[in-house]
């Protein structure tokens, strides 16, 4: 098993969080994992991109042309990373708007569900994994996040995460 995903966000999205949880899933397969990330000016609002390769991979980066999958926590972030991608590679983008990737407008579903915005990241990540989009499947990563959220979010979280698995039926 090899497979090299991006993670793109802005400061605050929760991308980090993503990358945590599909490190801790490739790690309880017992898979070799290796995570990246780029912070920028996160704190305000900038840039957030984090790597994670799973298998047996050397370096930590993540060549341009080279990441099998891409989880785009906002749409702007397509123009900025998106040349991360191989050709066909599967892109996961939190919007409303159409376009040549799978889309799902989390933030939308997180605000109709009482969810704080930051839970658009498990919505998307949902999302993905209803897909097939991912090297882990929806039960293991379920699991991540109930096992690596602190109890007063577990509730939340895995609503988030079970909508974006509906969102991708």
């Amino acid at each position: 098993m090899k497979q090299q995903i991006i993670v793109s966000g802005l400061g605050g999205q929760g991308a980090l969080t993503l990358t945590r949880l599909l490190a801790e899933a490739a790690a309880a397969l017992g898979l070799a994992v290796i995570t990246s990330e780029t912070h920028g000016m996160a704190q305000r609002g900038g840039t957030v991109i984090s790597m994670i390769k799973v298998g047996p991979f050397r370096g930590p980066l993540i060549p341009a042309g080279e990441a099998d999958r891409g989880l785009f926590l906002h749409p702007k972030n397509l123009a900025v990373h998106r040349f991360y991608l191989k050709e066909g590679g599967a892109v996961f983008v939190n919007t409303a708007l159409p376009g040549d990737y799978l889309g799902v407008d989390a933030r939308s579903l997180a605000e109709a569900q009482g969810l704080p915005p930051v839970a658009a990241n498990l919505i998307l990540l949902g999302f993905a994994a209803g897909k097939g989009g991912l090297f882990a499947g929806p039960d293991l990563l379920a699991e991540m996040i109930a096992a690596k959220t602190p109890e007063r979010f577990r509730e939340a979280s895995l609503r988030a995460f079970n909508l974006g698995l509906a969102a991708a039926a």
